[in-house]
């Protein structure tokens, strides 16, 4: 055991274990406290006189990244690895690969050796030019597929990076590093499901990369939070009371949605933060599988569900091994809310994701999610080497969204969102891929740039006598893995005809260079960039041919530029001013009122105020009273095509009917900006939305429609 007075000036090593037993929920043998000490004692001598950007002494960090492994309740060489992760690289030669080797074996030096070479990349990000670094991302997959808790080291120590950056005072390094913890790490922590790492790295990335906005949103959620609370409480208390009733043993809190995902998803969606309906949420955790499907119609019994927002990835989970059930349900305070339902052992693996299976765990099963990742991380390797597949296809896989689909044997497989029939070809097998022929969904036969929904069942038609893929099918494909074996076989199978069409593009670049092929290959900065991507002539002039570098790139590469071209002025867009005519004229600035929304179709009237002209629809209650002297005579433009705002009062004969009012927007495909409803003393429920129209005539056809329903007592344009 280390002597205590070795620690007692510095660090307290009883104290440091104790914390970390309290943060795994066990207690560490005899053996593992004493490596946990000699790794103390090491790290003391690697971190040595080193001082952090705030001050504080280095070996600060190794500590809180060691306490986050143990919070994820990682194994004792996880935690030795990240008390030493910086060692190699930071300690001057006071402490090498073969000294961790020698005192600690072979695997944590291993994993230590891998965190420092993925610490040494800079991963390209943002405006960049990715290519010149794609051995970067290359060597980055290499140390990560190693050994899976070298991914676990290097996310636990960003995350303390992060939640540290402050103290970092250049500007740029401190954007930087949060722009690539944004675009590679926190997507990888998703894409091993560890979303308590994922969420929190997003958030502290969003304070960084947008202060403004950030601070805006945590004071918007602040505005509401005690009223937000007291209704979680409520919600917990009835959920709480109906599972008793039904002698259902179940764990329910509140959640609340991450900073970053609510303006992700204002960004995307074009929303106001009060249009906003997902900003809580409710969890319960049960014993069981058969608990949860037990406790989905308990809840469906309290409150109200909404059609078409029922998502079970306990029967279809998710790629990275995700399972819950979603069900949204409308509240008695008019207000929608999602409930998650899952039992314990998926509260963790939604939690923590890949470290779930991982910490103190073996079996099968598990070596088979290891092997898993561990293949596709092999994968990217030889798709980024070979050129089959690009750093942006890299990112894109690990941010995009997805879809499951279903083989007609029942099989379930995973996509991006907006896969193709194509995508699902090559997903179930290269060589089903190649021999496409047409897709069936669902029995029918669909286009090859059919967008598969979650659920659907397709079969595949192969023609065996298929000489392979068309280079068309690449605009079809969605999925970047897709795209690298399509681009793969044509490699292999069509190489001569590639080196052709590659060398009818250095045809081009040379004639418009005014020099020869010979002399364009020579050029000293094309022989710099084939070195720099271990790539031969044949090799990058078959790369011309495939367009995975286009002629452009290629300009760009050699410094080519065009002569100045004299400007040609572009036609002016349209602006609002433009959409109506004033008095004849129409190049005034107009502003729509908001008391009246006009649309085209209205007959409407140009006001004068303080503001500048005020469009109004003629019969505005605002406008009948003004003397004539303010009012203009307005048309509108007979070619408008913008969309605009109108509000919309509905009243029910009961609030039964709001889900399938809801179901029937969606399928009618009207896009709804803002949705409220609220019940009268006489149990009638008035729905208030705003609805995106072109015109009076496509808001009369809607009104129309809503008119036509059971329980629809009358529609009225507010």
């Amino acid at each position: 055991m280390l002597e205590k007075s070795v620690l007692e000036d510095s660090i307290d090593g009883e104290k440091f274990v104790s914390e970390l037993e309290n943060l795994l929920e066990a207690k560490l043998s005899d053996s593992e406290k004493e490596k946990i000490y000699r790794a103390l004692e090491m790290a003391e001598v690697a971190y040595q006189g080193l001082y952090r950007k705030s001050g504080e002494p280095f070996i600060i960090h190794p500590l809180e990244v060691a306490r986050i492994i143990a919070s994820l309740k990682l194994d004792i060489d996880s935690i030795i690895a990240a008390l030493l992760h910086d060692a190699i690289e930071d300690s001057e030669g006071r402490i090498t690969y073969e000294m961790i080797e020698k005192q600690f074996g072979k695997e944590i030096a291993q994993i230590v050796d891998g965190v420092t070479k993925v610490s040494r990349i800079n991963a390209p990000v943002g405006n960049v030019e990715q290519k010149k670094k794609l051995e970067t991302i290359q060597k980055m997959l290499f140390a990560m597929a190693e050994d899976v808790r070298v991914i676990f080291v290097k996310l636990a120590d960003r995350l303390h990076n992060m939640r540290t950056i402050e103290f970092v005072e250049d500007v740029d390094k401190k954007r930087y590093k949060a722009m690539e913890t944004l675009e590679v790490y926190a997507p990888i922590a998703h894409k091993l499901g560890i979303n308590i790492i994922k969420s929190e790295l997003e958030d502290l990335c969003f304070k960084v990369l947008h202060y403004d906005e950030y601070q805006k949103i945590k004071q918007l959620i602040a505005q509401k939070k005690t009223e937000r609370e007291e209704r979680l409480k409520i919600y917990i208390q009835q959920l709480n009371s109906a599972f008793q009733e039904h002698n259902i043993k179940a764990k329910v809190d509140g959640r609340y949605k991450h900073y970053y995902s609510i303006w992700k998803k204002m960004v995307q969606k074009g929303k106001e933060f009060n249009e906003l309906y997902d900003l809580i949420g409710l969890r319960a955790i049960v014993q069981d599988v058969t608990s949860c499907y037990t406790a989905v119609g308990i809840i469906h019994n309290l409150w109200v569900p909404l059609p078409g927002r029922f998502k079970d990835y306990i029967a279809a989970p998710k790629s990275n091994g995700y399972r819950s059930i979603h069900t949204t349900v409308i509240t008695q305070f008019g207000e929608p809310i999602e409930v998650q339902i899952r039992d314990l052992q998926m509260h963790e693996e939604a939690e923590y994701g890949l470290i779930a299976h991982w910490a103190y765990k073996s079996g099968e099963g598990i070596v088979d999610v290891k092997q898993k990742w561990l293949l596709r991380l092999t994968e990217w390797r030889k798709e980024l080497s070979q050129g089959y597949a690009s750093i942006d296809d890299l990112k894109k896989e690990l941010q995009m969204s997805e879809v499951f689909v279903l083989t007609p044997k029942g099989e379930i497989i995973h996509l991006p969102y907006g896969a193709t029939p194509i995508d699902f070809a090559y997903a179930v097998h290269t060589e089903v891929g190649h021999h496409f022929a047409g897709a069936k969904v669902n029995g029918k036969m669909v286009p090859i740039d059919y967008q598969l929904n979650n659920g659907d069942v397709v079969e595949i038609i192969v023609n065996k006598s298929s000489h392979g893929p068309s280079l068309d099918w690449l605009r079809y494909a969605k999925s970047p893995r897709t795209k690298a074996k399509i681009k793969r076989f044509f490699k292999e199978k069509e190489r001569e005809k590639l080196i052709e069409r590659g060398k009818d593009v250095l045809r081009r670049v040379a004639k418009r260079m005014n020099i020869s092929i010979e002399e364009l290959l020579e050029k000293p900065e094309l022989k710099k960039y084939m070195s720099a991507h271990q790539i031969d002539e044949e090799e990058f002039i078959t790369r011309l041919g495939d367009k995975t570098i286009s002629q452009d790139e290629l300009l760009l590469i050699v410094g080519f530029k065009e002569p100045p071209k004299k400007k040609v002025q572009k036609a002016k867009k349209k602006t609002p001013a433009s959409l109506v005519m004033v008095d004849g004229l129409e190049t005034l600035e107009v502003i729509f009122a908001k008391c009246c929304n006009p649309i085209p179709g209205d007959r409407i009237v140009g006001v004068a105020s303080k503001r500048g002209l005020v469009i109004h629809r003629s019969n505005c209650p605002n406008v009948i009273s003004l003397g004539s002297e303010r009012k203009f005579p307005a048309l509108w433009r007979s070619d408008v095509t913008a969309q605009f705002g109108v509000l919309l009062k509905m009243e029910l004969d009961k609030k039964e009917r709001v889900p399938e009012i809801l179901s029937k927007t969606m399928e009618k495909k009207i896009e709804v900006r803002n949705f409220k409803f609220e019940s009268t003393e006489d149990d009638f429920v008035i729905i208030s939305l705003s609805v995106m129209v072109k015109s009076l005539e496509e808001l009369e056809e809607i009104i129309n429609y809503f008119k036509s329903f059971s329980g629809v007592r009358k529609v009225v344009r507010s």
